[in-house]
């Protein structure tokens, strides 16, 4: 199990430990399992939807998503895939209505187009991301969207630069083969 596997099942068993007691009415545990995902929230955004204008107002929207949904957590699941389920889908809506407002202003329906292209190419990115092998995915996100060197991405997953290149290199080669195979540009 890597490093990153080992925090993630850690911080699995943490909130969902925490969720199902704020669900028997502890605001403690409540409030402590909003403190620790809000930064989880944040970063997972930032790395799935690349740098948005408001983050913080969408992390925001996310953790009020998270607030109105509490009482659908079921316990018997585990709690960071329906967590990070209700992210990407309030994520989606923030976006789309930024879209929207920014279309209303537009008096330039070419410069709207735009835009939405480049919403419809980062969301065909997350999904071929989604397609790679995880370490292959790893490597990509750390380096290309969180913004790490080498080094720093290499030592985050407890392995060497040379082996974090070749994840890189690899995973990149995987990504042009996938849209090459759909059509899109490379």
């Amino acid at each position: 199990m890597t490093s990153n596997e080992q925090r993630w099942a850690a911080d699995e068993a943490r909130w969902a430990a925490w969720m199902t007691r704020a669900q028997e009415g502890d605001q403690g545990a409540y409030g402590t399992l909003l403190a620790e995902v809000s930064q989880a929230v944040e970063t997972y955004i930032r790395v799935r939807f690349g740098p948005i204008v408001g983050l913080e107002d969408c992390v925001q929207e996310c953790l009020l998503a998270l607030h109105h949904a509490r009482h659908t957590y079921d316990p018997a699941r585990p709690f960071r895939p329906w967590l990070f389920t209700l992210v990407r889908h309030r994520t989606i809506d923030v976006l789309r209505r930024a879209q929207r407002a920014r279309d209303h202003q537009s008096t330039h329906a070419a410069a709207a187009m735009g835009d939405i292209d480049a919403l419809a190419r980062r969301l065909d990115g997350v999904r071929v991301l989604e397609r790679l092998a995880p370490d292959h995915r790893e490597a990509i996100t750390l380096t290309q969207y969180a913004g790490c060197t080498t080094a720093e991405a290499a030592a985050w997953l407890g392995i060497s630069e040379t082996a974090l290149k070749a994840r890189l290199r690899r995973g990149l080669i995987a990504i042009r083969k996938l849209l090459e195979a759909e059509g899109l540009p490379t």
